[in-house]
């Protein structure tokens, strides 16, 4: 009965997604308090971003929103350098980001690449100079962390599913 509960737990969609999600938040929540100097929430937005829903493509699904974040966020802090408006630097990085995308075959995943690029673009009143750089590598470390959660988690479940639960049927 147990066995036949914890089974069904972890091989649910939502379960892993949950977990995922409320690990995620976790270790950003986590960076955040330990490093309140930094604008960490966007490493927590970034790690939420990448993790997918879809358990049976999460892992494909994840490391294409990663890169297609990456990507995103490196066009942004490219045009960042560019003289002209920010609206004009935005279209620009969204255009180039999106093919880039298309060209790595990651369009499916190409808002992943606007939100990063968006990340790191838009500027507020009290932003330093190299804020678009911590933001670019906030991005990305989140991006890392998302994924690292999702594969850690992907292993450890097909760990339970062929080990303890097989065994235990």
């Amino acid at each position: 009965m147990l066995v036949k509960l914890v089974k069904r737990a972890i091989n649910s969609p939502f379960v892993a997604y949950a977990i995922r999600c409320i690990t995620g938040f976790l270790i950003g929540y986590f960076l955040i308090e330990k490093f309140p100097q930094h604008e960490l929430f966007w490493v927590l937005l970034s790690i939420i971003l990448v993790i997918s829903p879809d358990e049976k493509d999460a892992r494909k699904l994840t490391i294409e929103r990663s890169k297609s974040n990456f990507i995103g966020s490196i066009s942004g802090l490219l045009v960042f350098f560019l003289p002209m408006d920010d609206v004009y630097k935005i279209a620009l990085g969204i255009l180039i980001a999106l093919i880039i995308c298309r060209f790595a075959d990651l369009i499916n995943a190409a808002r992943s690449a606007i939100v990063g690029l968006l990340i790191v673009l838009m500027e507020h009143k009290t932003d330093t100079y190299w804020a678009p750089g911590e933001r670019f590598i906030f991005v990305t470390l989140g991006c890392f962390i998302g994924l690292s959660v999702t594969l850690i988690t992907s292993y450890i479940f097909n760990c339970l599913n062929k080990n303890f639960l097989t065994e235990n049927e």
